[in-house]
């Protein structure tokens, strides 16, 4: 008797996402949406075979990339794996801006999967200079991220996970007394799940179905100036979403996955005793019950627009082929709602196995050819031991 088309999730996963949907129908209004955190490093997608797949990645979280689209994925790990993604960041602008990733995992029987990863931007020199454009100073600037992950079954089709992260941010020092250093850093935790089926019969071939769900980067804020009370949250956000798997035969395989994304990012303002108005950032687990209202987007003719809940989701879908588990070919589109930041574009991708070696590469395409992410490439190693 074949399995069904849409096997059951266990009871314990429908619960999480039940509590989830329900924080979010009764949460109050967000202040804000766009341009409101810092750190933003940590949003950039760091495993080139999901960037070739319009950065769909939350329910396949199958290598060691896990960590960042979804921490549960180590636990249906059993390999040690290291990996390495270099990107040229923002090459448009020529800025000499680059982006690194170094992962790990380890397996131990009986306990889980454990991960460590680490995120690093270089931003370049920055000049420093006073209200008479004079130049005082040169920077090199940087932010970096280091975490630890960890996941484990519940059950023979569910994995739970997360992962605790530092994260440091070295800007240029703003000229003037009080102005702060340019430096900050804050603590972040994951919170994450991940349901795979067993093989069931589906139009006469094989498949597999996933669900995964990944709550980022809920934390502190970064204080760049203890001189004041404003700080800048750090962008925490919700991913949710399905990938199916059909493997036509031995050889051939095709892979469907759909990310749903949203920001969870709160920022209030406060009158300082000076009658100054500052912006103060709420921590990630405060925004994760009060950003689900209506938010503040883009500013259109110096008039800001109001984004609905719906249009405050990204969406990035994607396609995956493999042949023989040797040679992969990928593409994806991922939309993001004007308002909301308007980061539309295509993704290509490829990748290959061989021994202990995995390659992919990725590549964007945007439509506008002076959009800053336009012709980004990520080049991604990946490395598996038994």
């Amino acid at each position: 008797m074949p399995t069904p088309l849409f096997p059951r999730a266990p009871h314990r996963l429908l619960s999480v996402l039940g509590v989830l949907l329900c924080a979010a129908l009764l949460a109050g209004p967000a202040q804000a949406q766009v341009a409101q955190s810092s750190a933003l490093f940590l949003r950039i997608e760091p495993d080139s075979r999901s960037a070739g797949m319009g950065n769909a990645g939350v329910a396949l979280a199958d290598n060691a990339n896990a960590m960042f689209w979804n921490p549960s994925g180590l636990a249906f790990q059993d390999k040690t794996q290291v990996g390495l993604t270099h990107a040229n960041w923002l090459p448009e602008f020529n800025a000499n801006l680059f982006y690194e990733y170094l992962v790990g995992t380890y397996h131990v029987d009986g306990v889980g999967t454990f991960g460590g990863n680490v995120q690093f931007l270089n931003l370049g020199e920055i000049e420093v200079r006073n209200g008479d454009n004079v130049v005082l100073d040169v920077v090199s600037s940087y932010q970096l991220a280091v975490a630890t992950s960890y996941g484990r079954k519940i059950g023979e089709r569910l994995g739970v996970g997360t992962s605790v992260r530092f994260i440091y941010s070295k800007l240029a020092a703003a000229p003037g007394e009080g102005g702060g250093d340019g430096k900050a850093s804050t603590l972040a935790t994951d919170l994450s799940a991940l349901y795979r089926s067993a093989p069931f019969s589906l139009a006469g071939t094989e498949a597999t179905f996933s669900a995964g769900l990944n709550i980022a980067n809920l934390g502190g804020t970064l204080d760049f100036n203890d001189q004041t009370r404003a700080t800048d949250p750090i962008p925490a956000s919700f991913r949710i979403g399905p990938a199916l798997t059909v493997d036509f035969d031995e050889y051939n395989s095709l892979t469907l996955a759909t990310d749903f994304n949203k920001s969870l990012v709160s920022v209030d303002q406060e009158v300082t005793p000076d009658g100054d108005t500052v912006r103060v950032g709420n921590n990630g687990f405060q925004a994760l019950f009060d950003s689900w209202g209506s938010a503040r987007g883009q500013v259109v003719e110096g008039e800001a627009q109001s984004l609905s809940l719906l249009q405050q989701f990204t969406v990035g879908t994607g396609l995956e082929y493999w042949y023989s588990d040797l040679f992969a070919l990928r593409t994806g589109y991922y939309y993001e709602h004007p308002d909301n930041g308007d980061r539309q574009f295509l993704t290509f991708g490829a990748g290959l196995r061989y021994n202990i070696v995995g390659v992919d590469i990725s590549y964007l395409y945007t439509s506008e050819d002076d959009s800053p992410l336009a012709n980004t490439l990520r080049f991604s190693l990946l490395f598996q031991f038994q």
